[in-house]
């Protein structure tokens, strides 16, 4: 199985579901076998253009199933749902895969 990253940008829009979205998506993401490698403000635009989002958050699973399990798991879908309601967020799922080798 390859590894796969979640690669997400988030700006909230309000704040209303942050405070009771962090524990719980701490804890299916270990749950599915996730590792966040980064859940940041500090960065910086180095190519393009374009409105920066407020956070970059990137998150390392060990397979396309643990990363499509933990989006469809039924005690995320609640808080998956707030955030998007409440920020504009972008995620893309990414296979650690070369095609260009």
């Amino acid at each position: 199985m390859s590894t796969y990253y979640s690669v997400l940008e988030v700006t909230p829009t309000n704040q209303d579901w942050v405070a009771d979205y962090i524990g719980p998506a701490n804890k299916l993401v270990a749950q599915y076998g996730g590792k966040y490698l980064a859940r940041t403000n500090s960065h910086e635009r180095l190519e393009g253009n374009g409105e920066d989002p407020a956070l970059r958050i990137i998150i390392e699973w060990p397979s396309k199933e643990a990363a499509i399990g933990f989006m469809n798991d039924p005690g995320y879908v609640p808080h998956l749902k707030a955030r998007t309601a409440g920020s504009v967020s972008h995620h893309s799922l990414i296979e650690a895969k070369d095609d260009l080798a």
